[in-house]
């Protein structure tokens, strides 16, 4: 089983006991002399689409003699991820040498020297594995000078060792062979085994780029997203401190004069929508489950983020995935709590409906996605379907898990904070809301209130794309967190600045706005993602296009769940705060 337990704290041993039951495989990472070292043959597929990948097999290789091989389990991430582990029949035993060697060979007809010429000139290489360390291969090259197709026939594997454990593995592919109908192509390996110094621990570490994720210009990134940070706390500080100051100076003096010159005197302000700032949102049922999911999904971020930190996780083929799958369910509670106790506090009756919404509303945009992708898959044959399994799997975890837990924190949240708390009675019938300019208008808000949140991320956006859709593996983790706090501030500074103005413009329909107007970040985040396929990627076809935009949509309207909540959360303080301190007649 592998030995994840050893990589983070002794507090996080239970949730890591509760991710090996299904991690396990029969390998411990410790090798005996001569003992069967197994390489795993995974995916192929064109270079510039990462995401559209096939099984190795797919094309007309042929494995190795050796047939018998223990069984592998894969987990649920593995599987969400189009993980195709096969053996390759190829006999490796460990710290035994094993000269070049003929394993099968290949009759090209018309089927298979179309499928080769296809790879080639689609740039296809493919995936392996020896002891979970990955190995990259290209299929074949074109010669420009005669237009002629090869392929590589001969795997030479370097494999570094440590004692009784494999730390690095290296690939060379030598002798090409031109692709011609009717030529018998012979497939041959060789293994040579290398002792070490490079300590268990550290093995991965070649696989990572230090040169591009801590580059001068993303420490830059990180110091200037966080002076701004600081620049906009002091200047929403400072605005706000003088300007309620005043405020609370006009509303005191207005409190000195008798009902005739308050009738006469020239009242405005946020003060006079007091009936009104705490009336009960548009459309609760869908406003308390999005709080409430946007809560539930800032826990799971930093949680997975936290975990990774210490456990890197990003060694471990889908444990990011994984961890991120069991920690969602493990915290719905959350969820109800939040979106629950909400919607009683803004007097909302059918609280089965608004919970069941609550739990299902990012599992039904992230799995109606992935199936309608997975349509595409299907008819590609890549190995991005979702197996029918994996499906029931999925649907088993919201059913009886997730919406019960939901439920239990509905029902906690309703008992618990479910009474509503506002300094102000609210008015039976709704204030009027006065004309006021075109830019205090609540959609120009909303289309305003995301750039500065976008402007402190952009940046990491732009590393958090490459790791996903190239040949990057994130592991700045420390960065993530850095960059998610520092969202949190400018997203919370912003909403509550264009808050103050809704309000002060007597319009009262702050909640939704407060909202929307930090959830905006997510839209400059998918028009941004428009311009990194475009001019950063040479992505192409019907399924990496879908697979792209609709992965990239799921994100932005998760990200925008999640801004919404911080920006709400730190408004609605904001808006108790100002009220709870004036009086009100």
């Amino acid at each position: 089983m592998k030995n994840t337990l050893t990589r983070v704290p002794k507090l996080l041993c239970v949730f890591y006991l509760a991710i090996c039951v299904t991690r396990a495989d029969e390998h411990d990472h410790v090798y005996e002399e001569k003992e069967e070292v197994v390489l795993w043959m995974n995916t192929v597929g064109p270079y510039h689409n990462r995401q559209e990948t096939y099984r190795y097999f797919s094309l007309p290789f042929c494995r190795g003699k050796k047939e018998a091989i223990s069984h592998y389990h894969e987990t649920l991430g593995e599987n969400l991820q189009g993980v195709e582990l096969e053996f390759s029949g190829l006999d490796i035993d460990y710290a035994v040498d094993k000269p070049q060697t003929k394993y099968c060979e290949v009759e090209l007809n018309d089927e298979k020297l179309g499928a080769f010429i296809y790879a080639v000139k689609n740039h296809y290489w493919y995936q392996m594995y020896i002891d979970d360390l990955p190995i990259w291969g290209i299929v074949g090259e074109i010669d420009d000078a005669s237009g002629k197709y090869y392929i590589w026939t001969h795997k030479k594997l370097e494999v570094g060792y440590n004692g009784k454990q494999i730390v690095d593995v290296n690939l060379t592919s030598d002798v090409k062979v031109e692709l011609t109908k009717g030529v018998n192509i012979p497939f041959t390996y060789q293994v040579l085994w290398k002792k070490s110094s490079v300590p268990f621990k550290a093995r991965f570490d070649k696989y990572l780029d230090p040169s591009f994720f801590q580059h001068r210009i993303h420490w830059f990134s990180i110091f200037n997203s966080f002076m701004m940070v600081i620049f906009l706390v002091g200047l929403v500080t400072m605005i706000l401190l003088r300007t309620l100051r005043k405020d609370y100076a006009r509303y005191s003096k207005d409190e000195d004069l008798d009902d005739m010159e308050r009738d006469l005197g020239d009242e405005y302000g946020w003060k006079q929508v007091h009936g009104d700032v705490f009336r009960p949102a548009s459309y609760p049922t869908v406003f308390a489950s999005v709080i409430g999911s946007g809560y539930h999904m800032m826990l799971v971020s930093l949680s997975v983020i936290m975990f990774t930190i210490w456990g890197h996780l990003y060694t471990d083929r889908g444990s990011i995935l994984s961890t991120a799958i069991f920690v969602y369910a493990a915290t719905a509670p959350i969820n109800g709590y939040f979106g629950g106790s909400l919607y009683s506090r803004m007097g909302g009756k059918n609280w089965i409906k608004q919970m069941v919404t609550s739990a299902f509303l990012i599992p039904f945009i992230v799995c109606g996605m992935a199936f309608f992708i997975n349509f595409i898959a299907i008819y590609y044959h890549a190995s991005r379907a979702i197996p029918f399994g994996t499906m029931v799997s999925v649907s088993c975890i919201c059913l009886f898990v997730i919406l019960p837990l939901t439920l239990v924190g509905t029902i906690v949240g309703r008992a618990v904070s479910g009474q509503p708390n506002y300094p102000c009675r609210v008015n039976a019938v709704p204030r009027p809301i006065p004309e006021k300019k075109w830019f205090m208008e609540p959609t120009i808000i909303v289309l305003l209130g995301g750039i500065l949140p976008f402007g402190s991320i952009f940046i990491e956006m732009y590393f958090i794309f490459t790791s996903f859709w190239a040949y990057k593996i994130y592991y700045v983790f420390g960065f993530m967190l850095l960059v998610f706090v520092i969202l949190i501030i400018v997203t919370v500074c912003v909403t509550i600045v264009c808050t103050y103005f809704l309000l002060n413009a007597e319009d009262y329909r702050w909640q939704w706005t407060s909202f929307l107007a930090a959830a905006s970040t997510a839209f400059y985040v998918y028009l941004y993602s428009f311009y990194y396929f475009i001019f950063k990627t040479k992505m192409y076809g019907l399924f990496q296009t879908t697979f792209y935009f609709g992965y990239m949509g799921v994100f932005s309207i998760g990200l925008g769940i999640m801004c919404g909540t911080m920006g709400y959360a730190g408004t609605s303080a904001f808006v108790h705060k100002i009220y709870s301190t004036v009086k009100i007649d």
